[in-house]
């Protein structure tokens, strides 16, 4: 994200024409909406989103203070925020990289190719032609094979179709002249095949509007930095070849862009059509340039779409189009023709972009009336047919129609009329396209316009009174993070000897593994060995995972494979891409014989009575008398369903684990990991050796969302294993496909509901028949039916009856996520509460604010985790959102929009939030250097959570008594790495509890260090009259044999083990009834915290959390 601020920062700053107002001192020429698309396309460890597009935003010279949320703790209680608060900027103290040292790496690289035939490759196997004479030579070498040899120009398509073998050559063709042309004349544009998508734009950008409408879609294409360096060429070439659902050949297509391509014998030109319909180009055709005729701007109407999982890039569409109409003007009627048309179609399942042919004969030369377009919605709809196999068929045909029926509306001049209003999917319907009589649906895009905020805050109070707890510090790491120097598990240099592994997964959810072979293949033949089940050590176990007193998943499936994804063997190779490569090249043999047809989904699972029973302690109870409740109820639904997808993680490092041997059987494992002690008792009892023979460090995590925990276990087995036996350093680092196929995520659910209520919308009685696909084995399983009820809870439900099953299937097991049960929960609360709402045409804030607990019924559903009713806030909160004027005036515009607007419809709604958490014992230890510095260790870990900087804010408070500058102990204090043989019982960093809980054992161990060092401190106060300096202090403490480390070990009260956190959010959100897209307009969140550790941290994790759960689908 840095580089990516950094190039934006680099590029806004150039010199621009004469006359550029300059930006206001100590600012960039960047703009807010620059900085936050510069960074699009990067992952975050956490959830630290919000603080990290607030900090690009500050160099923004348009830049509103109070929307930044840093602002909130620069005011320390003045009225608004100072410019001169933040960080000057100035471009030219902007550090870019050297000219001379430029200089000097284009004279080797010229050096080194320039004096080097084209026909001779380096010493890394790579040829870099000079011209197309060059390539072609190379083409006619001997050695010259499709199978061997890859031909590459930026090679990020490799991010799509991955590499199944090794290469032995690479022919780099960047470096030729004829394929960087950019030329521009009053005929178009010409764009040579090797030049970058990013300056594509920047070319198409300064133009007329057909090449301006080109530049806006292609930058919602893939990423900033893939952008930077992919080709426009590559990507035509992949639809050309590969049928890649391409964007750009979709543009380019409806633009009549051609193309000019070399054979083996001869230069063509074609049009961009005729080249996608050709048969798959061999590798020895290459596409030179692409030409865009220039449209000018009379009479011309070019319009492009895309609907996508993300619509602002890093994901393929669904569909996309793009059309363009040449119009005239009758000069009797008044009406537009149509004289000219293109619709070109793609991405909706057929291969490459292709002109829907059958409309535009229809369409040319007619003006466009409501009959005219229900007449080309019907054609398209015999054109557009998804293939075979094609996800989500119907909403892609559906998108292509509604894609249509915009831009032809756009050219309609009848649909005032209300007779001729019709639909997308042709149904005429009585009215006008909206409520106000505009047939543009452009112009009904802006209506309720002014109603949206001009600006965000953030709200927050904290206190000095534990000080410096509760202060907004930096983040501890923050620098090292920022500038790369932060070193995770795969960054740590591979030791002497070391090897690398991958795993080979079972495509086959329930077989006999009768054998694995390999191909035949280079990446084959640099396979060193394959671990499997029967390289487990003498005495060891086949266990992958454990949660205690809750079950196992085996490390290797041997000799049955019990879902697709377990791992079934891992290979061993010199890098770890010659693992990844010769992982793809085995073949598994099965047998299904005498095995039962995999069990798949809740479905099957209830057929077969296939389930894990979670123990007693762990099962919902019901509460109350549902029968009694619900014959109270005036009104009854008796067959509701609700159901929930899987999620997965997308943590920004993927599983990873470095196994080092050591003497005397004991291994030391660096592991990306949640829980190291769970880990260091899974490696030991795989290898079958004393749990103080394994040595679990953990650093830091680079995101975690629970998917480091029991998940990231496999991996540090396979490596101790595998380094076990060979006796080296074996690491490995999953792919991103490998780890999404093992990975699990979160729990499938199936949800039946039957609910009693009465006419005012009080809640009665709920019965609950839910289904949760567990997976393969138990892993946190059994206790997600508690926190579902957890989160239901919320509301008076009257009386809760429930029947759970915990299913068990053949598919990866499923684990924790980010609130396990809980977000399922509140989504099923809140399904049902909407449909209450809708049974009685009611207000569904109105069903919610009825049914939110009084402290009396709180009790009743939650116990002693309801607390006292002094802390009992959710009511407040929700009337503070739900209930305040500012509510009610938004809701009202939100009725004046949708009463305009026909096609784009805006919601608004506020929803409660209970979170049960549950605090755990954990270990703290401090220790006092002999220079006075501190080094700290607890029992959780860093997982960008900001548990560190919370540890360190709380060793300062504790020994403050023993430093007048409290402040100024924190930059003494460093949290050391996780490390299970230094400290035991750490336990596990998840269930949000681990950073104030690892404070308190760190309070505690530093009142140790207190009660061991007054009585010096007094001693030499007494002495000198005046404060003892720290220094002073504990090099008095050393002389006199002091213990200056001290460790506690800290157990929750049994009376206050769990307890309820409360919260709640509006958000307004816009839905384009067209094609499904949503937009979230503004949210607006209130959370009782209590007394934050941090707010600086929490503010970062409270309002940038990852909303994918329910707006999208990966």
């Amino acid at each position: 994200m840095c580089m990516s601020i950094f190039s934006a920062l680099v590029k806004a700053d150039k010199p621009g024409a004469a006359g550029e107002p300059a930006p206001p001192p100590g600012f960039s020429k960047l703009t807010s909406c620059e900085a936050e698309h510069a960074v699009s396309g990067n992952l975050c460890r956490c959830t630290g989103y919000r603080p990290i597009v607030d900090a690009c935003k500050s160099f923004a010279a348009d830049v509103d203070l109070e929307d930044l949320g840093l602002n909130s703790f620069w005011k320390k209680g003045a009225d608004r925020a100072e410019v001169g608060k933040l960080p000057e900027y100035s471009s030219g103290a902007v550090c870019t990289f050297p000219e001379f040292l430029k200089s000097e790496i284009k004279a080797s690289v010229d050096n080194q190719t320039n004096n080097v035939p084209a026909a001779i490759a380096g010493e890394d196997g790579w040829y870099h032609p000079r011209s197309i004479q060059e390539l072609h030579s190379l083409f006619d070498s001997n050695w010259f094979d499709e199978k061997s040899v890859k031909i590459v120009a930026s090679n990020t398509g490799a991010g799509v179709y991955k590499d199944q073998d090794l290469y032995e050559k690479y022919i780099d063709i960047k470096g030729i002249p004829e394929l960087s042309v950019i030329n521009r004349s009053n005929k178009g544009v010409e764009i040579g095949a090797a030049v970058s998508i990013s300056k594509a734009i920047e070319v198409f950008s300064d133009g007329t509007p057909v090449f301006r409408k080109i530049a806006g879609h292609l930058s919602k294409v893939a990423s900033p930095f893939v952008r930077n360096t992919a080709t426009v060429g590559g990507n035509v070439i992949m639809s050309q070849r590969l049928q890649f659902p391409s964007d750009i050949a979709t543009v380019l297509l409806a633009a009549g862009s051609t193309v000019t391509i070399q054979t083996a014998s001869k230069m063509l030109c074609l049009t961009l059509e005729e080249f996608l319909e050709q048969p798959p180009c061999d590798a020895k055709t290459i596409l030179l340039s692409i030409f865009v005729p220039d449209w000018g701007s009379d009479n011309v109407i070019f319009e492009t779409s895309r609907a996508a999982p993300r619509p602002f890039g890093n994901a393929v569409s669904y569909v996309n189009s793009a059309f363009l109409a040449r119009t005239s003007g009758d000069a009797a009627s008044g009406e537009l023709i149509v004289d000219e048309i293109c619709l070109a179609f793609g991405a909706y399942g057929v291969g490459h972009a292709s002109r829907a042919r059958k409309v535009e004969e229809f369409l040319k030369g007619k003006s466009v009336s409501a009959s005219v377009i229900l007449e080309a919605v019907r054609l398209l709809k015999d054109v557009i047919s998804p293939s075979e196999g094609t996800t989500h068929p119907e909403y892609r045909v559906s998108l292509a129609v509604s894609f249509l029926f915009s831009f032809l509306s756009s050219l309609a001049t009848d649909l005032d009329e209300p007779a001729k209003a019709i639909t997308p999917n042709g149904i005429s319907t009585n009215g006008t396209m909206n409520g106000n009589g505009a047939s543009s649906l452009e112009k009904q895009s802006k209506v309720g316009s002014d109603d949206l905020p001009i600006r965000s805050r953030q709200e927050l109070v904290f206190t000095e009174e534990y000080k410096p707890v509760g202060k907004p510090t930096t983040k501890a790491g923050a620098e090292l993070q920022a500038s790369g120097e932060a070193v995770y598990v795969d960054d740590i240099p591979s030791p002497k000897d070391c090897l690398y592994g991958a795993f080979i997964y079972s495509t086959h959810p329930h077989a006999h593994i009768k054998g694995v072979n390999f191909k035949s293949s280079l990446a084959s033949k640099k396979v060193i060995t394959v671990i499997s089940a029967k390289d487990i050590p003498a005495g060891g176990r086949n266990i992958g995972s454990s949660f205690p007193g809750l079950g196992d998943e085996a490390l290797f499936g041997d000799p049955v494979s019990e879902f697709a994804g377990q791992n079934i063997g891992v290979v061993i190779a010199e890098t770890q891409k010659y693992a990844y490569m010769a992982a793809k090249q085995a073949v598994i043999e099965y047998s299904t014989e005498n095995l039962e047809p995999p069990i798949l989904t809740i479905e099957d699972a209830i057929q077969h009575d296939s389930y894990f029973h979670p123990p007693p302690f762990l099962a919902p109870k019901p509460i109350g008398d549902f029968e009694q409740g619900m014959s109270e109820a005036d009104h009854k639904i008796l067959s509701g369903e609700v159901k929930l997808e899987s999620q997965y993680y997308f943590y920004m490092e993927t599983q990873t684990a470095l196994a080092v041997p050591d003497e005397d059987n004991c291994i030391t494992i660096y592991a990306s990991t949640q829980i190291p002690e769970v880990t260091q008792n899974v490696v030991a009892d795989c290898l079958g050796i004393p749990y103080h023979n394994v040595r679990i460090i953990t650093r830091r995590v680079g995101g975690g969302f629970g998917g480091k925990a029991m998940k990231g276990c496999h991996v540090a087995c396979a490596c101790a294993v595998a380094a076990f036996k060979l006796r080296r350093p074996v690491r490995m680092y999953l792919d991103r496909k490998t780890d999404m196929i093992m990975a699990g995520g979160r729990h499938p659910m199936k949800v039946k509901y039957s609910v009693g209520f009465k006419s005012d919308g009080t809640l009665t009685a709920l019965h609950l028949d839910l289904g949760i696909n567990a997976g393969i084995s138990p892993d946190v399983s059994p206790a997600l039916p508690s926190a579902i009820v957890g989160a239901l809870k919320k509301y008076n439900w009257g009386a809760l009856a429930l029947d759970v099953k915990v299913c068990k299937t053949n598919v990866s097991s499923k684990s924790a996520m980010r609130g396990p049960g809980d977000v399922q929960g509140c989504f099923i609360a809140e399904a049902i509460i909407e449909h209450v709402a809708s049974a009685l045409a009611a207000d569904t804030n109105t069903v919610r604010r009825k049914n939110l607990h009084g402290f009396e019924s709180l009790t009743k559903f939650y116990g002693d985790a309801a607390g006292e009713a002094s802390t009992y806030s959710l009511v407040e909160i929700f009337d503070k959102l739900a209930s305040s004027p500012e509510y009610r005036t938004r809701a009202a515009a939100v009725e004046r929009f949708n009463g305009g607007s026909r096609w784009k419809k805006r919601g608004i709604s506020c929803v409660p939030i209970t979170y049960e958490v549950r605090l755990r014992p954990t270990p703290g230890k401090v220790s006092i250097m002999n220079d006075g510095s501190i080094a700290v260790e607890v029992g959780g870990v860093e997982i960008g959570q900001g548990l560190y900087t919370k540890v360190k804010q709380m060793t300062a408070y504790g020994l403050a008594e023993l430093c007048s500058d409290a402040d100024g102990l924190l930059d003494k204090v460093r949290v050391i790495q996780a490390d299970t043989l230094s400290m035991i019982q750490g336990g596990f960093t998840g269930g949000s509890t681990t950073s104030e809980t690892s404070c308190e054992a760190v309070r505690l161990s530093c009142a140790t260090l207190v009660e061991r060092l007054k009585p010096i401190k007094e001693s030499l106060e007494s002495k000198s009259g005046a404060p003892a300096p720290w220094k002073a202090l504990i090099t008095q403490a050393t002389m006199a044999s002091v213990n200056l480390s001290a460790q506690a070990y800290w157990t929750p009260d049994p009376a206050f083990v769990k307890y309820i956190n409360y919260g709640a959010a509006v958000s307004e959100v816009e839905i384009d009834v067209l094609t499904g897209g949503t937009t979230i307009l503004r949210s607006d969140l209130v959370y009782d915290c209590g007394q934050s550790l941090n707010p600086a941290v929490d503010l970062g994790q409270v309002s940038s959390p990852p909303i994918g759960t329910t707006t999208c689908c990966c």
